[in-house]
């Protein structure tokens, strides 16, 4: 399980920061932003821990980019 662990989040940090940096500053602290994974279900959420500003800039379009649908998965 740690090595799937692993292998996810390298394979999701590229992604998650192509979206981010395409929407804010190259200067934001990104170590401000946090994720949910959901491994079962394959599913990448933007976590409550995230600040809200970010969050409101970063919500539209982050289920599309990230997990290619506007819905969550109900799998």
């Amino acid at each position: 399980m740690k090595r799937t662990c692993i292998e996810l989040e390298y394979s999701l940090r590229p992604k998650i920061m192509r979206f981010l940096l395409s929407r804010l500053d190259v200067d934001t602290d990104f170590a401000q932003f946090c994720f949910d994974v959901d491994v079962d279900k394959n599913w990448v959420s933007i976590s409550d821990k995230t600040p809200k500003e970010y969050f409101l800039i970063i919500s539209p379009g982050f289920n599309q980019e990230i997990n290619g649908s506007s819905f969550s998965s109900v799998a």
